[in-house]
């Protein structure tokens, strides 16, 4: 098959890391865990679009937050250079893709956009449909993929269909997450569809509609100066309302292929393998007569009895426990949380970075212990921190460490002070890995209490 020159992908992997909390959070939403396999969902779903797409026509877009382990993830199982774009800030899907034509600057150019935490089979009927798409897209229409409901599903919109075309239909109408009795109507028509999120978009005419119906994003778009450097400024838009619902010459392509959102506990639940009593069970769990359940534990032993249609998440710093019924309540408590307990919302106790990752170990109102581990060749910022002082104890491997105006080296067993307001850093000079004890203590002591100086990784200073 001969790759497109004119067709791009986009892949979004955003996201708020709410909606499969505790097991995803902020700083690492579900498209970069390992869910129904040995490779995350981001990873398989670049794989896929490699199969279609030319590499150099690949981008992933994501946020400031995520780049660095975007990056390492698809560096694992990609030798091609698969471009990624970071967002200041997050502003939904059409932002999104106006930034990615930016990137490119291909006037003609078609792009598909693909979600980044979607499950896809049979592989052959997906690059089949791409490419009923494109010929659509081709022919002026704005394009996006349907998925013929089999149950009465509310946390879905839904697509009604019209005209036939060639290789799909022609958009009647789109409907907002219905209600359950309008769902049930839905699953019982021939035409209605659940609407995928995944589209396939002529690029002037993506552009022709959001002068007509944004014209306040339109003149961002005008401007001079680059899009991502006003981004804090636009408007908070999805492709489905900001342009797709009142669009003209909008169709939908029914999918061929086996389609599932993996944005819920429910979906993990019925997609996962079930043993003999229907649970879906994963990590260290002892379950006794329980059934319909699913029982996921990270860290620490969980043990139920008698647990029925339950859904059990356990990891090391928190615990959900909701029936499979009400599994769309996670959300409810993710903002219940973010008012009291933000940091279980925004990372679990093991953070990656670009430079490798940290634990925290215990924590009070004036201490906090962490576990730091430094990649080899990698190094920390040059940085200093107003409210806290930190003590340094070297558990595995080699450290350089500069204080002030010092440069040490601290080997196995080997401690260091760092003063509060003194400039210091980590690296690590080795080939193994470089593991610290860090005991921090003052009145504040969290990571916004960072100013950079140097980062060989591109952050902007933090205060």
């Amino acid at each position: 098959m001969q790759k497109k020159k004119d067709f791009y992908a986009f892949i979004l992997a955003g996201g708020s890391g709410s909606r499969l909390w505790p097991l995803s959070r902020s700083l690492m939403p579900k498209q970069l865990l390992s869910l129904n396999g040995e490779e995350s969902l981001l990873q398989q779903t670049v794989k896929r679009v490699l199969n279609f797409f030319l590499p150099q026509n690949v981008l992933v877009i994501t946020n400031e937050e995520h780049v660095f382990e975007v990056k390492s993830q698809i560096k694992k199982i990609s030798k091609e250079s698969i471009q990624v774009l970071a967002e200041p800030v997050g502003r939904n899907t059409l932002p999104a893709v106006l930034a990615g034509f930016e990137y490119f600057q291909q006037k003609q150019m078609i792009a598909a956009v693909f979600p980044s935490d979607h499950q896809i089979e049979d592989e052959t009927a997906w690059q089949a449909d791409l490419l009923q798409a494109y010929n659509l897209a081709r022919e002026g229409f704005l394009v996006t993929f349907g998925i013929k409901p089999y149950k009465p599903e509310t946390g879905y919109g839904y697509i009604q269909v019209g005209e036939n075309l060639e290789g799909g239909f022609r958009v009647k109408r789109f409907v907002e997450k219905p209600d359950l009795e309008r769902a049930r109507e839905f699953v019982n028509r021939d035409d209605f569809y659940w609407n995928s999120g995944i589209f396939v978009l002529p690029q002037q005419k993506v552009l022709a509609e959001v002068k007509r119906q944004q014209p306040e994003l339109w003149k961002f778009w005008e401007q001079k100066e680059s899009l991502l450097s006003l981004y804090p400024k636009l408007p908070d838009l999805s492709l489905d309302y900001g342009i797709m619902e009142k669009a003209q010459d909008v169709a939908v392509v029914p999918a061929s292929f086996s389609w599932d959102d993996l944005g819920s506990w429910e979906a993990l639940f019925r997609l996962g393998e079930k043993n003999q009593d229907g649970c879906v069970v994963k990590g260290d769990v002892l379950a006794l007569d329980c059934a319909n359940s699913l029982l996921f534990s990270y860290g620490s032993k969980l043990a139920a009895v008698g647990v029925k249609d339950m859904v059990v998440v356990q990891t090391r710093d928190a615990t959900l426990i909701v029936p499979l019924s009400q599994v769309q309540r996670v959300k409810d408590v993710v903002n219940a949380l973010k008012s009291k307990d933000k940091h279980l919302v925004e990372a679990h106790l093991t953070v990656k970075r670009p430079w490798g990752s940290y634990t925290i170990l215990e924590e009070g109102e004036f201490y906090k212990i962490k576990r730091i581990v430094v990649n080899p060749g990698a190094k920390l910022s040059l940085q200093m921190h107003h409210h806290r002082s930190e003590h340094w104890v070297v558990i595995k491997g080699t450290a350089e460490v500069v204080v002030g105006e010092k440069t040490l080296l601290l080997t196995e067993n080997q401690s260091v002070d760092i003063p509060k307001a003194v400039k210091h850093r980590l690296a690590n000079p080795g080939k193994v890995p470089v593991e610290i004890i860090e005991i921090q203590s003052g009145p504040y002591l969290e990571e916004d209490d960072i100013v950079r100086f140097e980062d060989m990784y591109g952050r902007k200073k933090e205060k």
